[in-house]
């Protein structure tokens, strides 16, 4: 389906997935210049063996899998019809109407957000590889924003000092900051709560900054155990000295199913040297800056903190192609090549983690341990 968030350029399905879904048998029906934003025509799917359909509300209406980018509206659950599976970003903590429409749509409703993080699911993990393109863009972002370049360079008027980079959570974004950085010769430190994570930092040639919080870990997900208030401010305090050397601070801390916690203050801002950079990756979900704006740059005391939102489509195509094959990849591991169709086991451990809705009810374990609590 096309994606009529605004300003949205990314696509669920490239044609190249298009074609893999017709060879498992299935008839691929693609929405009139669904492909566009991402530079796909139609007669590119249509060469792949898909149909171009001009009704929107047919297409919805008589799907038996309904495949998009970003959560729909009410007004498009509603055309669904019963039994039929929905696959798309769902927001699913915090959208708590979309999924009461899905249950009594009587829709199977799978969150991409919630494809487990296991080795068999990688292929699969759409949060991860859109994660990855973020991390790329704020370097890219921070790079054009700061007036500096990069590298050390021995020129005859003097040797350029490196240009330092701090950057908080590493995370699938984290590391690809981390390489990206690295890759354009800046000095990268980095710090997260998860120790664990210390050597594929070092590994990507950063330093790894190591704070004593006390115990700290990850979820069974690999995501980054929520701080106490007093792990908070401890972390605070040894992150000041770090940003105030820094060039470019870059922030991705995000706890699953929550709001981002704010680990730069306004107070370490007007710790830092007019002229540096802070990109808050976190802005979508409350921010991990003080001061920060959706959708904006803002400067404070000569910081520039850039919030822009949705990092990912600012590379539509690569984007594209990594969610297409996601659940193209998903797909695929639950077709049933004799009825050639998309089976949904329930028992299987990667649909039991990112199936939220089923029959009329929610399925999610984790929504309902969210809701219950």
């Amino acid at each position: 389906m096309k994606d009529l968030h605004p300003g949205e350029k990314r696509v669920p399905i490239i044609p190249a997935t298009a074609a893999s879904l017709v060879k498992l048998g299935a008839e691929v029906l693609i929405e009139q210049g669904m492909g566009e934003s991402a530079f796909f025509v139609d007669e590119d799917y249509t060469k792949e063996g898909a149909q171009i359909v001009h009704d929107r509300r047919s297409l919805l209406a008589d799907s038996d899998l309904v495949i998009r980018l970003r959560k729909p509206s009410v007004d498009d659950i509603v055309l669904l019809k019963k039994g039929s599976i929905h696959i798309s970003y769902l927001d699913p903590f915090n959208e708590p109407s979309l999924i009461d429409k899905f249950i009594k749509q009587g829709v199977s409703a799978i969150s991409m957000e919630l494809i487990p993080r296991t080795t068999l699911a990688q292929k699969m993990d759409a949060l991860s590889s859109q994660a990855s393109l973020a991390g790329y863009v704020a370097v890219i972002l921070a790079a054009d924003k700061v007036d500096k370049v990069f590298p050390m360079m021995m020129t005859p008027a003097g040797t350029i000092a490196p240009v330092k980079v701090f950057v908080i959570g590493a995370g699938v974004a984290g590391l690809q900051a981390i390489a990206t950085a690295k890759r354009l010769g800046a000095r990268v430190d980095a710090f997260d709560t998860r120790p664990v994570v210390e050597e594929q930092v070092q590994s990507l040639g950063a330093k790894f900054i190591k704070i004593d919080l006390g115990e700290t870990g990850q979820t069974k997900d690999g995501y980054a155990k929520e701080l106490t208030q007093e792990q908070i401010a401890k972390q605070r305090e040894a992150m000041a000295r770090y940003c105030a050397q820094a060039d470019v601070v870059i922030t991705t801390a995000q706890v699953f199913g929550r709001k981002a916690p704010v680990i730069i203050t306004g107070d370490m801002i007007k710790g830092m040297r007019p002229g540096s950079v802070i990109v808050d990756l976190a802005v979508e979900t409350g921010g991990n800056v003080e001061g920060s704006v959706s959708g904006k740059t803002v400067d404070i005391n000569g910081v520039s903190i850039i919030g822009m939102e949705n990092l990912p489509g600012r590379v539509a195509i690569h984007a594209s192609q990594m969610y297409s094959s996601n659940v193209g990849n998903l797909i695929a591991h639950f077709w049933d090549k004799d009825a050639k169709t998309f089976h949904l086991n329930l028992e299987d451990e990667i649909i039991r983690g990112c199936l939220v809705t089923h029959n009329g009810a929610i399925f999610s374990e984790t929504l309902n341990m969210q809701k219950k609590g």
